[in-house]
């Protein structure tokens, strides 16, 4: 009888089902040792030798294992393909050898398989091989690296770093934390440049409408930046309106796209998170459990090509569901993105591809929604291009002095489209459809508008967990296995927190790599760590000698930690200070200096630690001055945790006023708690989400505690109008009606012009597209039944029986003629009828 062990109690149970009586399948449960948790695990003075340890939790899974293998001689490791699996297959091996729980005659093998079907596990046990040690030695050397990071650089945070007393330091980490911290520090700093954009709307000689962009201005090349304020905007409008147009040329050319390769694990996780709303981790837990239940290939891979087999299942349900006009004439083929050998070489897709996803009820509703996404994604890699035909039309004042150009692109042939669509991470690289109505070269043109529209220059988004993967792909940092625990890791240590999907930097986080690019830069740089990365793939491939690269590396980090023994704490704040100052003390508009402290006048303010480690702001006529802030906006600010929370200062009536952290979030308080004055109940108020603590100072608070603030009467019915915060955030109340702010800090700053305006537009809103309207009828359809432009909630759009088909915006809803609705109309009943066939057949 053979014992065969695999990593999951789940894959244990699917295998079992494969194999007959002659084999006991078990589980590891992952790694059945570790490096123990201690300085000195390794040990670079003795060739680097590493002190493992067994959890009392996996006694009992190593113990089952070695009495399974009594009285039987043949052990197979099955565990997963990958350089972790290989480890686990190892650590195992080594345990038991040290319990002489293998005779001399047991028969040793390694297996993989990449997906847990019958004939994949079939095959893979008529191949078996011995562990790939160079495999093994690039865990090793990870596993090293990590360790003497963890060990020997977290103890200098904890000991120079202020707010660093709990911190950490990590070799994947640290570089991917750097990435955020910058990215947020590139968004503060950013100076918005005004620019402004004119448009034109011109009608054919047949009454047909068209949006075109200004390109050209007195022989000069117009581009996005060219005109930077009003005076040069008004100027161009005034030449466009008093000039005479016509078509200077029209280019129409056949445009297309091809799909996306199959999923690999970064692009799984990119994703998920644009698609699913899923985090990396998230994303490859649900994979893992389709992967042991055999309904997906193995998910942590850098490959993105196909089995032949499953390239001829993929084509096979194409023209099933499809057609034949969806299959290209010749599979495609895809490279593999990396060629590192401690991956899995296929792409992440189904196991079998008429395992529908509708079909698979024992699945959850997120478990089906990302095996729909793997089954899409897979079954559009095989499917033809999509077609377009794109347009240009060039348009000419008759001076030739003003030149202007007008796009548009019509798909023709779905493709791979009718299926999946790779998700963006900015809406501004969608493609839409525009139409351009039918012109000639040399064709006059009627100018019906111009238009011109301010802009202002914006700063880099923050990152996504998606965004995240893919920068550090594009970096080299990590690999496909490590990108979800590093994402999760700076989350869980509360270096980085997660609103909204985008990932924000904590002050801890930018204390922390502020520290290490001052004194540790070369572990936190790019390159560096990219370096590294591919030396240890080196390894992986026999190649490289993982003790030398361990003896490079700690020499260098050992001489370079050395060099800090003289650093002192004050000298170490002074330099975060400095670097910080954009953030934790933003120049004033006065140009006083920002480190003054604002209520004893003359104490400079800096970053201080408080007795359990957390960082903060204080002055330095500490005690006698006891003014203290959060450093920034984060709710968990260590000083917001102590029981008298930041002291701010006091009002005139010797009344202190605090910041404080409540259970519902950030509030303000007027007064010492009761139960430090009798008979005494302090004034207090919520502080509004969206409103940065490092903002609110004693002015701040004092205005914010005196609220609900007379705005002024109304000038059309004298009621007056208050600025206030309620349950529900920042509004403003006149008479009965209560109009919700979006922007917190207008609480505090609106007058009444604006207050006007923001009355104004709410009861609009309420009053406006409360229905669909008919604007205008245009006639009957051909198959009968009539056509109406309409408008409605989200805007214009055409009507024919229960088809609504939305007009594009370059396109105005007056000159919408029958022909143009005709087309609208049949792209909407061909995009429904392509939805509804998918639906059905998947």
């Amino acid at each position: 009888m053979t014992v065969v062990v695999v990593e999951s109690p789940a894959k244990a149970k699917t295998i079992n089902k494969y194999l007959g009586s002659d084999y006991l399948v078990l589980a590891s449960v992952g790694h059945v040792r570790d490096l123990a948790r201690k300085n000195g695990a390794v040990d670079p003075s003795k060739d680097f030798a590493m002190d493992w340890e067994i959890s009392n939790e996996k006694q009992k899974n190593i113990k089952a294992i070695s009495d399974a293998l009594s009285g039987r001689d043949r052990l197979i490791l099955a565990t997963d393909p990958d350089r972790e699996g290989e480890a686990i297959s190892w650590h195992l091996l080594e345990v038991l050898i040290k319990r002489r729980s293998l005779k001399k005659s047991t028969k040793v093998e390694r297996v993989v398989f990449y997906a847990i079907t019958k004939t994949a596990i079939t095959e893979a046990l008529k191949t078996p091989r011995e562990i790939n040690m160079p495999l093994v030695q690039a865990y090793l050397a990870r596993r090293a690296l990590d360790h003497l990071v963890g060990f020997h650089l977290s103890p200098v945070l904890w000991k120079k770093c202020p707010g660093g007393t709990k911190g950490s330091a990590g070799r994947v980490q640290s570089p991917t934390l750097r990435l955020i911290v910058e990215r947020e520090m590139s968004i503060e700093s950013f100076a918005p440049q005004e620019y402004w954009s004119i448009s034109t709307s011109f009608s054919t000689g047949t009454g047909q409408t068209f949006d075109a962009r200004l390109v050209e201005l007195d022989n000069k090349k117009i581009d996005k930046m060219s005109i930077t304020n009003k005076s040069e905007s008004d100027k161009a409008k005034s030449v466009i309106e008093t000039s005479q147009f016509r078509v200077h040329s029209v280019t129409s050319s056949p445009k297309q796209r091809q799909p996306s390769a199959p999923f690999r694990t970064s692009t799984l996780q990119q994703e998920a998170s644009r698609k699913l709303s899923l985090g990396a981790k998230h994303s490859m837990s649900i994979a893992q459990k389709l992967y042991e239940t055999g309904l997906i290939t193995y998910m942590r891979t850098d490959g993105i090509n196909m089995a032949p087999e499953a390239i001829s299942s993929t084509r096979s349900v194409i023209k099933n569901l499809f057609g034949e006009g969806y299959i290209p004439s010749k599979p495609r083929i895809y490279k593999n993105a990396s060629k590192n050998a401690q991956e899995a070489h296929e792409c992440i897709r189904p196991t079998n591809f008429s395992n529908f996803p509708d079909k698979l009820v024992e699945l959850d509703e997120t478990q089906r929604k990302l095996y729909q996404l793997i089954w899409n994604r897979t079954i559009s890699s095989q499917m033809s291009n999509a077609n377009f035909e794109a347009t240009a039309v060039e348009i000419k004042s008759f001076e030739n002095i003003i030149g202007l150009r007008a796009t548009g692109q019509v798909l023709l042939f779905d493709g791979f489209l009718k299926v999946y669509d790779e998700g963006k991470d900015d809406d501004k690289d969608k493609e839409e459809d525009y139409i351009l109505p039918k012109m000639n070269e040399k064709e006059d043109l009627n100018l019906v508008a111009v238009a011109t529209k301010q802009h202002f220059t914006q700063p880099p988004p923050r990152y996504t967990e998606a965004t995240l993967v893919k920068k550090m792909e594009e970096l080299g940092i990590g690999r496909p296995s490590t990108y979800a625990a590093t994402v999760s890791t700076i989350q869980d240590r509360e270096y980085v927190r997660k609103d909204k999907n985008r990932l924000i930097p904590e002050d801890k986080g930018r204390l922390v790599t502020t520290f290490l690019r001052s004194y540790f830069n070369k572990y936190i740089e790019y390159d560096y760590t990219a370096d590294l990365e591919k030396k240890l793939d080196k390894v992986s491939a026999g190649e490289a000698d993982w003790k030398n690269i361990l003896t490079d590396f700690w020499q260098e980090l050992s001489k370079t930690i050395s060099a800090t023994d003289d650093l002192s704490f004050t000298e170490a704040l002074e330099k975060l200070n400095d670097f910080l100052a954009p953030h934790i003390f933003p120049s004033k508009e006065d140009g006083s200096d920002a480190r003054l402290c604002q209520i004893c006048l003359n104490g400079k303010l800096s970053i201080r630690t408080s007795r359990n480690g957390s960082a903060f702001i204080g002055c330095s006529n500490y005690p006698e001055c006891k003014y203290t802030r959060a450093l920034s906006g984060g709710e968990e600010a260590g000083s917001l945790q102590s029981p008298g929370g930041t002291v701010l200062g006091q009002n005139d009536k010797n009344e202190t006023v605090s910041l404080r952290k409540g259970r519902f979030g950030p509030y303000l308080q007027l007064g010492e708690n009761p139960t430090e004055k009798e008979n005494f109940t302090p004034k207090r108020t919520s502080i509004p989400k969206g409103m940065d603590l490092g903002t609110i100072d004693l002015l701040k608070a004092l205005k914010l505690l005196a609220l609900p603030r007379l705005v002024g009467n109304h000038p059309q019915d004298g009621l007056p109008v208050e600025a206030a915060i309620g349950r529900y955030g920042p509004y403003l109340k006149h008479g009965n009606a209560f109009v919700n702010l979006s922007d917190p800090e207008e609480v505090l700053t609106i007058g009444m012009n604006r207050a006007v305006e923001v009355i104004s537009e709410k009861t609009e809103k309420g009053k406006k597209f409360s229905a669909a309207r008919i604007l205008h009828k245009l006639g009957a359809h051909p198959e009968n039944g009539e056509i109406s432009v309409m408008s409605g909630k989200y805007g214009p759009y055409v009507r024919w029986k229960k088809i609504n088909a939305t007009i594009p915006k370059n396109i105005s809803p007056d000159h919408v003629t029958i022909e143009i609705a005709l087309k609208l109309l049949e792209a909407k009943k061909s995009k429904l009828s392509s939805k509804k066939t998918s639906k059905k057949r998947n």
